[in-house]
């Protein structure tokens, strides 16, 4: 079964692509919450969301739901740099906003 899992099988990118976007859509969606406890965490909460659907895809294939050789290491490892590059670009995201907010506030308190 491993001789034939590639790293550089398609079947990576698509588990890289799937929980990059569900990692962008769930803190996206957490984001909105109006919560705040929530809303501070909701890269670290999108994340572990992503995770959590990353394996138990690996646990279905593993019992054999999906037309699929089996759970492989080297997919899980796939989802976790999904995750991890996604949760990097949304930290970017929101420093750079961040950035911009107190650069205008700056402005603002020199306008005064």
């Amino acid at each position: 079964m491993e001789d034939n899992d590639s790293w550089l099988a398609r079947d990576k990118l698509y588990h890289f692509l799937f929980c990059f976007s569900l990692t962008l859509f769930f803190s996206t969606f957490v984001a909105r919450t109006p919560y705040p406890f929530l809303r501070r965490h909701s890269i670290r909460v999108g994340s572990l969301l992503s995770l959590l659907a990353g394996a138990a895809k690996e646990f279905a294939d593993e019992l054999g739901f999906f037309h699929s050789a089996g759970a492989s290491a080297k997919d899980a490892v796939a989802n976790f740099i999904g995750v991890v590059v996604a949760s990097l670009l949304l930290s970017l995201v929101r420093y750079l906003a961040r950035s911009d907010n107190e650069a205008g506030r700056i402005k603002e308190l020199n306008m005064v």
